[in-house]
């Protein structure tokens, strides 16, 4: 039990608001000196932040962003490794004072659910706000998935400029409702029965998503992406949403999409041969089917071998059997793993996922704790029709165990380091 942990919800609650008002008003509000882009959702953020960022960049912004993967201020970037998609108040204030010092034109952040809940959004003043998608997370945390989402809409209401909203997903619908000056809507059907219902509404034509690239034709222009899969495809038309309310010229759009390869520790192929390995951050139950489909639909011929686990420390423990259920559908063979265990038994994790695999019937898997020994098990069933996919963990540089104890890790390393002893 920590410090913090002997204090009623409502204390640390106004603890949060506090220290969110103490530091914003420490270092000058400078979220109202940068156009600030807040980026929210299930799964997809770190994917828009970066191509969002990669993007401003080519049209001669400055750009400061936060991702659950890097700083970036400028040209200067640095990996983060707070375990914390959205870094806590003074961090946040202080990143961006700094970003309006070095006359960044635009601040990009990942905001998250637990960020709203502890203020950590507070006097962030965002001009824009985007939302991915909306399924079950963190609920546990806050108690049910209705005031998870709650709090996702948070930051709609206290963004009054732009909302941009992904108008495929049926629980986001309710924030047209919300107020703001653009109201700009995003989906892969033209004729979307809502597309009257904003201000701007964006959808590709001839979508093509092939083994080498996807594409897409939008105003006549035809677009080229590096990113595969829908969810993907999602992901582009969110960032493509935002240059057009920038008034961005859509040409400067295509050539950095182009140019785009992507995002560390996301759908990253490590080894090509004589196998494919590849890592992934999916880690709930929605974003890991969606990097399954999109393996099989890409590479049918190939056998998925699934390393995943699930984190602890009280984290969404009811995924844990969703997530061995998706596994069994698509997985010829599983491996299941640790995977930031916390304080929680790792070993109590792994049963918990297995339920999932004894529910389905689906015997086609072996339990080691140890995450590099389960990668290189991995490599010893493999063959030339299998794809290996270790997922959970992505480019993340460390894993949490009990008491506190953070050790360095990177799946992409140790992927490599296996390769090169036994190839």
């Amino acid at each position: 039990m920590s410090f913090k942990d002997l204090f009623p919800q409502k204390v640390k609650d106004w603890f949060h608001f506090l220290e969110s008002t103490f530091f914003a008003l420490l270092f000058g509000f400078p979220g109202r000196k940068i156009k600030v882009i807040a980026i929210t959702g299930t799964n997809g953020k770190t994917t828009v932040v970066h191509l969002a960022s990669f993007c401003l960049e080519k049209a001669q912004n400055k750009v400061a962003s936060i991702s659950s993967l890097r700083f970036k201020l400028g040209a200067k970037e640095w990996k983060n490794k707070l375990k914390m998609t959205m870094p806590g108040r003074w961090i946040l204030q202080s990143f961006l004072n700094t970003a309006v010092k070095e006359k960044c034109n635009f601040a990009v952040l990942e905001v998250t659910s637990e960020g709203i809940k502890q203020y950590r959004d507070l006097f962030l003043f965002p001009k824009v706000a985007i939302i991915t998608n909306l399924t079950p997370e963190h609920i546990e945390s806050h108690g049910s998935f209705l005031a998870y989402k709650k709090a996702k809409f948070k930051l709609f209401k206290k963004t009054k400029e732009v909302h941009i909203v992904n108008l495929d997903d049926s629980k986001l619908i309710d924030l047209l409702k919300l107020p703001s000056k653009v109201k700009v809507g995003y989906s892969l059907d033209s004729k979307h029965p809502l597309k009257d219902k904003v201000d701007l509404f964006v959808a590709p034509e001839k979508v093509l998503d092939t083994n080498e690239k996807i594409s897409f034709f939008y105003q006549g222009l035809k677009f080229e992406s590096f990113l595969y899969g829908t969810f993907n495809l999602y992901n582009i038309l969110a960032v493509l949403s935002l240059i057009e309310v920038l008034k961005i010229p859509l040409e400067i759009f295509q050539k950095a999409l182009r140019e785009f390869r992507g995002v560390e520790g996301r759908m990253e192929e490590v080894v090509s041969s004589p196998f494919k390995v590849i890592v992934d951050y999916a880690h709930t139950p929605d974003a890991l089917e969606k990097v399954y489909k999109a393996l099989k639909e890409r590479y049918p011929d190939k056998d998925l071998i699934c390393v995943f686990g699930s984190a602890g420390g009280g984290r969404d423990k009811w995924k844990r059997e969703e997530l061995a259920k998706i596994a069994s559908r698509y997985c010829s063979f599983c491996i299941l793993t640790n995977e930031d265990p916390y304080d929680e038994d790792p070993e109590k994790i792994l049963k918990d996922i297995e339920k999932g695999f004894l529910a389905t019937n689906f015997k086609s898997y072996v339990k080691i704790l140890d995450r590099k020994l389960a990668i290189k098990t991995g490599f010893q069933r493999a063959s030339s029709k299998s794809l290996i996919i270790i997922t959970g963990k992505g480019a993340e540089p460390l894993m949490c165990l009990a008491k506190g104890q953070k050790i360095p890790w990177d799946d992409r390393k140790i992927v490599r380091q296996i390769y090169d002893k036994l190839f």
